[in-house]
């Protein structure tokens, strides 16, 4: 059930990363509240989290699904370039994220 949180936390991680462009450096208002209000439920999850998993790993799982997530988005929908390198690299993400479960 911890993990589900986690996988939660890393969504959101990805809908405020994702959020952090349309604030226009925190200029616009309702994009701001809007990222600031899911960066903090992603916090408070990943702190919810880290109260029976080790640290580290869910650290880093949690910063694994936002980076893998906010790359897939943004070559899916804003037009980044989807490179070989980038593929491999979000791959081996996958990978290390997988790793770090497992060995929990």
């Amino acid at each position: 059930m911890i993990w589900i949180v986690v996988l939660i936390a890393g969504l959101l991680e990805i809908v405020w990363a994702v959020g952090l462009r349309y604030t226009d450096g925190f200029t616009r208002l309702w994009p701001s509240v809007g990222t600031l209000l899911v960066m903090g439920l992603s916090f408070f999850l990943l702190s919810l989290a880290m109260r029976s998993l080790p640290t580290g790993t869910v650290y880093a799982v949690w910063v694994g699904i936002g980076a893998v997530g906010t790359a897939v988005v943004g070559i899916a929908f804003l037009g980044e370039p989807a490179s070989i390198l980038r593929i491999l690299s979000i791959t081996l993400i996958i990978i290390g994220i997988v790793g770090l479960k497992v060995g929990a």
